[in-house]
């Protein structure tokens, strides 16, 4: 569902997938081959949300925000995941379950593991593995964690792909 709030609604590529049972509101820009799952809550009521090209916003997801967010290109936001930050940046894999609070940065090809919390104003230098609650950085991103990070983001274009086509 795709609404306007308080005159601003949002502005959807026409390759990208926004499944007919996600809710999309206000202010919100999606790029191109982006593809937003059932269940997904995307709020911009309150401030701009900006979601790049290629970047998947799983099921159950909430994206809101009291500031401008950002998430940058070939992103994975993981199932049941909150985002309510103000920048995740590109080739970042939030995993299931993880919460991103309050003012809260993420660098480039960062994995912030399933169910951490990221405390507000954090500040997540790139290649940045992150985890626990509160989280931590516990260590750097492996390469195979990259390519993980960027195989899963092909996998979701292609099942996207596949959902308009069946008009899903």
């Amino acid at each position: 569902m795709i609404r306007t709030f308080s005159g601003k609604g949002p502005r959807v590529a026409v390759s990208s997938f926004v499944s007919e049972t996600a809710y999309v509101v206000g202010d919100v820009e999606i790029g191109e081959e982006a593809n937003i799952w059932p269940g997904a809550v995307i709020r911009g009521d309150i401030a701009k949300i900006t979601i790049g090209k290629n970047v998947s916003i799983e099921d159950n997801c909430v994206v809101h925000s009291a500031t401008d967010l950002s998430i940058g290109d070939n992103t994975i936001v993981g199932h049941g995941a909150v985002l309510h930050c103000r920048k995740i940046g590109h080739h970042v894999l939030i995993g299931n379950q993880a919460t991103v609070l309050d003012n809260v940065e993420i660098g480039e090809y960062c994995v912030i593991g399933a169910g951490s919390v990221v405390a507000p104003g954090t500040k997540v230098a790139a290649e940045s593995l992150v985890l626990g609650v509160p989280a931590q950085v516990k260590g750097e991103v492996s390469q195979e964690q990259k390519d993980y990070i960027d195989a899963g983001v092909v996998f979701n274009i292609k099942l996207a792909r596949e959902y308009k086509k069946q008009g899903l």
